[in-house]
């Protein structure tokens, strides 16, 4: 199946509109335009995919639907504004995503550890309290820096239950998601170059998945658990 290699600047276009026109009736008037672009984006994702499995396993790529779950937010618009995707890793000893927004002035790619089970977050932490020189010596590689920035998530604010709030590495341990984040401006989405950067900056994670794949099927001692 053929992939597209660009995002076109009609799609940004249509997406601004419907941010100015976030109703059913306008959707419903300009439906098949939509239907065209998002056609053409989900088979930019398939590129993504395609691309990602020359140098990992993806087990699936989600699109994300237009239409919004409005029944328990104050924002009742009815669609996004945005497209979105997501690649999981193949079985359990892959661990860790990847996840692609589209939006004009707010694009970015996310990957990295976003709503960690109870066991896995509780399994990174000890691994952190243990020793968290592999942790940091991998996120803070300069090269690995350039391409991904620092560390992000949610935290909790002094210390997770169990844990020494006093623990020379708590500023890691207190992380509930371990997740990193690049962000696009308009024209660097929409240049030719768009699809290479996004494989370049999958690619620069892998070390990242690497060690937490490593953390993540292994117990405390280091036995594998699968």
């Amino acid at each position: 199946m053929a992939t597209n290699s660009t995002i076109s600047k009609p799609a940004f276009d249509f997406l601004k509109q419907l941010e100015k026109n976030n109703n059913r009736d306008w959707f419903e008037e300009h439906k098949s335009e939509f239907k065209t672009h998002e056609k053409a984006v989900k088979s930019f994702f398939e590129a993504v995919k395609d691309n990602l499995n020359h140098h990992d396993d993806i087990e699936k790529m989600k699109m994300f639907r237009i239409y919004r779950d409005v029944r328990f937010s104050k924002d009742k618009t009815p669609y996004k504004s945005h497209f979105a995707g997501s690649f999981s890793r193949l079985g359990a000893h892959l661990r860790g995503g990847y996840y692609l927004h589209l939006k004009p002035g707010e694009s970015f790619l996310a990957t990295g550890f976003w709503a960690p089970n109870k066991e896995d977050l509780f399994r990174i932490r000890k691994e952190l309290e243990m020793d968290a020189s592999e942790f940091r010596q991998v996120i803070g590689n300069p090269d690995f820096k350039a391409v991904w920035g620092e560390l992000k998530g949610e935290t909790v604010k002094t210390a997770p239950k169990g844990f020494d709030k006093e623990h020379p590495d708590i500023d890691l341990i207190k992380y509930k998601q371990f997740i990193f984040v690049r962000n696009f401006a308009d024209q660097e989405v929409l240049s030719p170059q768009f699809l290479g950067e996004v494989d370049r900056s999958y690619r620069a994670i892998r070390p990242y998945f690497d060690l937490m794949s490593d953390v993540l099927t292994t117990n405390l001692n280091g036995e594998s658990l699968l």
